[in-house]
């Protein structure tokens, strides 16, 4: 294997994903090809401050994933790769095998926000701010069934093991992974960032 190949996104996942996605943090270039090669439609955003603290930089604005996403988004490029390279590798496998429909629509709270780590007056910026993550409360399926983190997270139906799934399986892409387990304020979406701290939870 070579370490310095490009990153593929039809490959199966091995333990130098992490180290060729770790680039795109210092080479936008590469991270826009990489993207490039994706079924996603989206645009390079100019980088900008929006405040302090606050802003973007090798972000993309995203009108689709490999599936509908309703209202579009934006996301830093690295962030985007790795949902990219997860809903490849982990959601839809994840539904083919334990629900037996792909996933349709991605149904998220948004991205990009200036803003405290939960909306406090004080403290550190949260990675929203940055672009850097992204909230996802439930999916829908080719079906019409709709998987929702609120009310499915619990027990050991299909869905619930769907999300228990698809919510570790985002650990081997993201920095950051919390769920409803992690406290209350993350009871009714995951949220999936390319930060500074590695957590999954």
């Amino acid at each position: 294997m070579n370490p310095w190949a490009p990153l593929s996104y039809e490959a199966a996942p091995d333990w130098l994903t992490r180290f060729k996605a770790a680039r795109f943090q210092s080479e936008p270039a590469a991270c826009q090809a990489f993207m490039a090669t994706t079924p996603w439609l989206f645009e390079a955003l100019p980088d900008r401050e929006t405040g302090p603290g606050c802003g973007l930089r090798n972000a993309i604005a995203v009108r689709q994933t490999s599936v509908a996403v309703g209202s579009s988004f934006t996301l830093s490029c690295p962030a985007a790769a790795s949902l990219a390279l997860w809903e490849r590798h982990v959601l839809q496998p994840a539904a083919q095998a334990m629900l037996g429909a792909d996933v349709r629509r991605l149904e998220h709270l948004g991205s990009y926000a200036c803003r405290n780590v939960y909306g406090r007056e004080s403290g550190s910026r949260s990675q929203h701010a940055s672009a850097d993550a992204l909230d996802i409360a439930g999916f829908v399926l080719t079906d019409g069934r709709r998987i929702s983190v609120l009310r499915q997270w619990g027990g050991d139906a299909p869905a619930s093991m769907f999300l228990r799934e698809v919510h570790q399986g985002a650990c081997r892409f993201f920095d950051g992974v919390l769920g409803p387990e992690y406290n209350q304020a993350h009871a009714d979406h995951f949220h999936f960032d390319s930060g500074r701290h590695r957590i999954c939870r």
